[in-house]
């Protein structure tokens, strides 16, 4: 291909340009990188989320597209083909730091707060406020008429299969669902009540579960006799 004026080579397809390129033509190659730069960034901005590291990662897989250019067989657009070297230069930044990064406990987080460690234990006010809802819920449980007693313990606590339970209480599979439904919204019916008198639901808040789910999860703690 005969190479054209410079002035002329926007003028070119890509297809064009990348032959030229592949001779040698760093301005045609350049030409191909101002139309595709812009999406080029944008992508590894959307990957890095810094615009200062978007750039340079841009940047080091332009400058990989034109040592490579001869390994382009046009079976994609170029595009593509430059848009795949960008997201793997990401990746290998993503992949090289993730081991190393540090966090600071004097830096500021991005709301400019200090950052904070959860700690691996309960805090005191908190294990107080779990066991005051355990309290509540092991003598509303005990209230709840045996109806929807047996049928909360049989799913949350034995787990037993919903076929298994039909044949326990002796009642049709979809007559099971329908009053595990209604126990567990009389469970939650009654442990609302409490909230104006506790305050804040402590435990509710941060399991961010209904009341059924947290009867699962300490089941062994709950007494619940035939009473």
């Amino acid at each position: 291909m005969t190479k054209p004026d410079f002035d002329v080579t926007a003028k070119y397809k890509d297809a064009q340009l990348v032959g030229l390129a592949k001779q040698g033509d760093r301005d045609a190659f350049g030409e191909l990188i101002q139309r595709h730069r812009r999406k080029c960034t944008n992508l590894a901005m959307t990957m890095l989320r810094d615009r200062g590291e978007a750039e340079e990662e841009t940047q080091n897989a332009c400058w990989n597209a034109f040592r490579h250019i001869d390994q382009f067989q046009g079976d994609a657009e170029f595009s593509t083909w430059l848009l795949r070297i960008v997201q793997n230069q990401c990746l290998m930044l993503i992949r090289y730091r993730r081991p190393g990064q540090f966090v600071h406990l004097d830096e500021r987080g991005p709301d400019r707060r200090p950052v904070q460690l959860l700690s691996p234990c309960a805090d005191p006010e908190g294990e107080l406020g779990k066991q005051e809802v355990l309290r509540v819920l092991q003598s509303e449980i005990r209230r709840i008429p045996r109806l929807f007693r047996d049928v909360l313990v049989f799913c949350d606590v034995e787990e037993l299969p919903m076929r298994e339970m039909a044949a326990r209480l002796g009642i049709t599979t979809a007559a099971v669902k329908s009053r595990l439904v209604r126990a567990r919204a009389e469970l939650r019916r009654r442990m609302l009540r409490h909230c104006s008198l506790t305050g804040a639901w402590s435990l509710m808040t941060s399991a961010a579960a209904p009341a059924e789910r947290v009867f699962q999860r300490n089941a062994s703690q709950y007494p619940y006799g035939n009473a």
